[in-house]
């Protein structure tokens, strides 16, 4: 299978996205790095490195999981012409369930190679409760 061109950090971004919603395993394993350090750290979990272990980790969850919605909020964008760090919110639900869930702090970063853009880390992890009331919008 031939590996898609990123050109952007967004579009690998949405990519992500959309193969999560989409429980595509296969969509989600192409957005990673080329790289044996590549890490993931989903909501409650343990620190996952390299390729495999991801693969593994995303199989699990969607074998085992319902569909999923993904709403964004509050991105922040920091990028090089090599690297960007994307830090959001990540309001997740289950298609068809109306129970309201907690958001989700996320660090998403993407480094550009001769690929395009790949993903190299994802760190998820539950919010602290009133964030979203509470984000705040000044620098220091």
């Amino acid at each position: 299978m031939s590996k898609i061109m990123f050109t952007s950090s967004q579009d690998a971004e949405a990519a992500f996205y959309e193969a999560l919603e989409h429980a595509n395993l296969d969509a989600m394993m192409q957005l990673w790095a080329e790289d044996d350090e590549i890490s993931c750290v989903q909501p409650g979990g343990p620190r996952l490195i390299g390729y495999a272990a991801i693969r593994e980790a995303w199989a699990r969850i969607f074998k085992n999981a319902a569909r999923l919605r993904v709403s964004i909020s509050d991105l922040t964008v920091v990028q090089t012409p090599f690297a960007a760090v994307h830090t959001l919110i990540e309001t997740i639900s289950v298609v068809g369930d109306d129970t309201t869930h907690a958001p989700v702090v996320a660090t998403n970063i993407y480094v550009r190679g001769p690929l395009g853009w790949r993903l190299l880390v994802h760190h998820a992890s539950p919010a602290p409760p009133g964030l979203l009331a509470e984000t705040p919008k000044i620098l220091h």
